[in-house]
């Protein structure tokens, strides 16, 4: 049985989760089984997904197919962008220095804050009356 070259990383962002496998390939990214154009219309998610491959000169050598779940789109598309720079790490480990230095390697810690007691949010107070 020959073995497939698939190089595999997964990346965070808010709540979203995103499974990516990276094979040799052409440039072809599928999401949840549709193409990146469909699945993010909005231009500034498909060059967030974009930007590990721009950083490590590696534009249409690779086919990307990703399983994203939880959190809305601009999420989702920053744990893409996460997890296909582990998975190229994974590749070839001296592509670290760009993908480090753009800081694509880093997950990104800002999550929403919880709602506390006695407010109406998590920061937002209820009017307050003197009288």
């Amino acid at each position: 049985m020959a073995e497939t070259t698939e190089f595999l990383g997964t990346g965070r962002r808010k709540t979203s989760t995103a499974r990516i496998r990276l094979a040799p390939g052409t440039g072809k990214i599928l999401i949840n089984g549709r193409p990146m154009e469909s699945y993010f219309p909005v231009d500034s998610q498909r060059l967030l997904v974009n930007q590990p491959f721009q950083a490590t000169d590696t534009v249409n050598k690779f086919d990307v197919r990703a399983n994203v779940a939880g959190g809305g789109p601009t999420g989702q598309a920053g744990a893409v962008r996460h997890g296909i720079a582990r998975a190229l790490l994974e590749f070839d480990v001296n592509l670290r220095a760009p993908l480090k230095a753009e800081g694509y390697l880093t997950r990104d810690p800002r999550m929403k804050e919880r709602k506390k007691y006695g407010q109406p949010g998590a920061r937002k107070r209820f009017q307050f009356s003197k009288r």
